[in-house]
């Protein structure tokens, strides 16, 4: 048996956010600095730059994580890799050579506790079943549940990856469980659209996850090449069908 001091009764950790058994953890001030950092370290925090971890309560169940991304575990917790196969791991490998992502990654089960990695980044939890199919942007993923298909989708068209500036392959999430993703931003500065057969237009790389449901290709701003240089605009990120798009005010 494991008992824990020092980590949910610790004044200066606040749990920001939790959904099902997973929460994020937030330190309110870095106090490991010195007369030399202290300055930064005060006003980092005043603006909302502060560590975040992600601590996963198992209670029998898995988890799946980005390589590198463990610090400790406690319990009865074992680690495995997520492949069910050589098939499987060539196309894990194959994968991984289209996206950023790792190719292998390691898988937590059992009972007890998995603390992941500190992160300056903002942490997102999603459930994975309420978009359908969650695809990523490149660098997103950090954790999600055993239960939850991990493939790589492409893109409709070969103009919405060269002219759009998205890479041609992405991860998509599939399934039902908790997705654990890192954000540029934090989840009050993300806007969401909801779509419902129509179509929205973004004019840069905001998008950060939408539905797979959705079509999405680079267009014209206007009904021509020569209106849009007119215009001052040029090409555009276009969505389309009905599915969910976030989107990050900065690219």
């Amino acid at each position: 048996m494991v008992t824990y001091k020092n980590l949910y009764d610790n004044k200066n950790i606040e749990i920001i956010e939790t959904k099902g058994n997973v929460k994020v953890l937030e330190y309110k001030k870095d106090l490991s600095v010195d007369s030399s950092t202290a300055i930064n370290a005060y006003f980092a925090s005043e603006m909302n730059v502060r560590k975040r971890q992600v601590l996963i309560e198992l209670n029998g169940n898995a988890f799946v994580i980005s390589a590198g991304a463990m610090q400790w575990t406690a319990g009865k917790v074992g680690m495995g890799a997520d492949v069910k196969g050589f098939g499987d791991l060539l196309g894990k490998a194959l994968s991984s050579k289209v996206t950023k992502e790792s190719a292998i990654k390691p898988k937590y089960e059992g009972n007890g506790l998995l603390m992941l990695e500190p992160t300056y980044k903002h942490i997102l939890l999603e459930e994975v079943s309420d978009w359908g199919g969650l695809v990523l942007d490149d660098g997103l993923f950090l954790a999600c549940e055993g239960s939850v298909q991990q493939k790589v989708v492409a893109r409709t068209n070969l103009s919405s990856a060269v002219l759009g500036k998205e890479g041609l392959f992405n991860l998509c999430l599939r399934g039902k469980g908790i997705a654990v993703l890192e954000s540029p931003v934090p989840r009050d500065e993300l806007v969401e659209f909801v779509l419902q057969n129509d179509e929205v237009r973004i004019d840069g790389n905001y998008a950060i996850a939408w539905s797979d449901t959705l079509d999405f290709r680079v267009e014209k701003s206007g009904k021509s090449l020569i209106g849009s240089a007119v215009l001052g605009e040029g090409l555009v990120n276009v969505y389309r069908g009905t599915g969910r798009i976030l989107m990050a005010p900065i690219a």
